[in-house]
């Protein structure tokens, strides 16, 4: 449910995690990319790096420490094999876990995909007054956590409340 409160639009960075993708077939990182676009926010930044903890750790740490990036967007490297660090890569930079979400995009993900969603090791969190939401790799999932999850947290209309309306004390000691 949304209120009549005028939209604040947010600066988002979009992460694609994969050792294959490049800017001409990054569908995952686009889809998220457009979404965000089109909910009236900001694309702030766009990149693509291998699935290697420390490079998926110096991206997000370069935007945790800019002060103009609100929230960032991961695909990518979520799921069981050797090759899947990204959750491992982005827990300790958190501040915060935001455990809802993955419970919550499994529970969404099993109308899709069924048993499989359980390989799925989605997550969030809050990293310097930065929210940080981890997805897997596919378009569907990307599509099903912004459409079903993230887009209205971070529209600050969003009722009874929202990520948006905690940002101004997400650095309160």
């Amino acid at each position: 449910m949304t209120s009549p409160a005028q939209f604040k639009a947010l600066n988002i960075a979009v992460l694609t995690v994969s050792d294959s993708r490049t800017e001409a077939d990054d569908k995952s990182g686009n889809t998220l990319k457009t979404a965000l676009l089109e909910a009236g926010h900001h694309c702030i930044d766009k990149a693509i790096v291998k699935d290697d903890i420390y490079q998926i750790r110096s991206q997000l740490s370069q935007w945790i420490a800019n002060p103009e990036v609100d929230a960032v967007l991961s695909t990518g490297g979520t799921g069981v094999t050797g090759r899947d660090g990204t959750p491992e890569a982005v827990s300790p930079l958190l501040d915060k876990e935001i455990e809802g979400f993955g419970e919550m995009f499994r529970v969404l993900s099993y109308n899709d995909i069924k048993t499989s969603t359980l390989q799925s090791r989605a997550l969030a969190g809050v990293a310097n007054a930065t929210y940080i939401f981890v997805m897997p790799g596919s378009p569907g999932a990307c599509k099903t956590a912004w459409t079903s999850l993230i887009s209205e947290q971070l529209d600050n209309r969003t009722r009874p409340c929202n990520l948006v309306m905690l940002m101004p004390r997400l650095k309160e000691q």
